[in-house]
C-alpha cells in the first residue's frame, strides 16, 4: 500500500511516495525503470518514492565478488547504479529520486550530474541536522559520515548510488535509521573496509521513520527548490 507524504510545511514539484511495507528489490527496479520511461516520454512526472527494504545486497557496476563475503546470508542483486555493494534492509529509509537533470532543480543546474551527485549529499546532511547530527564528505568516499574526531574515528550514516538515463535520475540514498548493522557483516559496504557504519539510534538518537521522513521532506526544497 503506498500513501503520499505530508506536504504541510513544504511545496515541491516531484511527487512524493511512501511505501509502508517491505518492498521486493526486483519490484524496486521494475517500478524506477518504468517511471523512468515515462517521465521521458512525458507521460508522468517526477517521483521521490520513500521505502523499506527485506534484507538484501545490491552490487554496483563497480562491485569486487571478493567484496561480498557471506553471499549465501542474504538475497543479492545486480543493481545497475553507480558504486559498489549495499545493504538495504528494515530500519534502513532508501529514497529513490527520478528527476528530470535535463532542466535545473534548486541548486542543481541542468544537465549537471556532478551538482545532482552534490545536492544529494547536500540534502542527507541537512535531514541530519534536524536531529543535531553532523553528516561530512569524504573526498574520495561518496555518502555522509558521522566522525568522532576526540577519538579519531568515523563511521557512514547514509549511501549514495545513482543511475542516469537519458537526462533522467533513478537509485538515490538509504539512510541508516535503525536498521540491524550486524547486517552489513556480509559485504565491505561501498568497497572501504577501514570504516564501519552507523545509524540515528546507534548514535542514542531514537527516531522513527516517520520522523526521518519529515527530516528529508523538509530539508529537500532547501537544496532542490519547488
Amino acid at each position: 500500500m503506498n500513501q503520499t507524504a505530508s506536504m504541510d510545511d513544504v511545496t515541491i514539484s516531484a511527487e512524493w511516495r511512501v511505501s509502508d511495507q517491505l518492498t521486493p528489490y526486483p519490484l524496486a527496479l521494475d517500478t524506477m525503470r518504468t517511471r523512468v520511461n515515462a517521465i521521458r516520454a512525458g507521460t508522468a512526472g517526477e517521483l521521490v518514492w520513500l521505502v523499506e527494504h527485506p534484507p538484501l545486497y545490491t552490487a554496483g557496476t563497480s562491485a569486487s565478488r571478493a567484496d561480498l563475503q557471506d553471499p549465501d546470508r542474504f538475497p543479492t542483486y545486480d543493481a545497475g547504479r553507480g558504486g559498489q555493494w549495499t545493504y538495504h534492509g528494515p530500519g534502513q529509509r532508501v529514497a529513490y529520486v527520478m528527476l528530470d537533470l535535463a532542466r535545473p532543480h534548486g541548486s542543481v543546474p541542468a544537465r549537471d550530474v556532478r551538482a545532482y551527485v552534490n545536492a544529494l549529499e547536500e540534502w542527507l546532511i541537512r535531514a541530519l541536522d534536524r536531529f543535531n547530527v553532523r553528516g561530512e564528505r569524504r573526498d574520495g568516499r561518496v555518502g555522509i559520515w558521522v566522525a568522532d574526531h576526540s577519538a579519531g574515528t568515523e563511521a557512514k550514516i547514509a549511501a549514495i548510488g545513482v543511475r542516469v538515463t537519458r537526462w533522467v535520475s533513478w537509485h538515490g540514498i538509504a539512510l541508516n535509521v535503525e536498521p540491524d548493522l550486524s547486517h552489513f557483516g556480509g559485504i565491505v559496504p561501498c568497497g572501504i573496509r577501514e570504516h564501519g557504519v552507523t545509524s540515528l539510534h546507534a548514535l542514542g538518537i531514537p527516531a522513527t521513520m516517520a520522523e526521518a521522513d519529515s527530516a528529508l521532506i523538509g530539508a529537500w526544497k532547501e537544496v532542490f527548490g519547488s
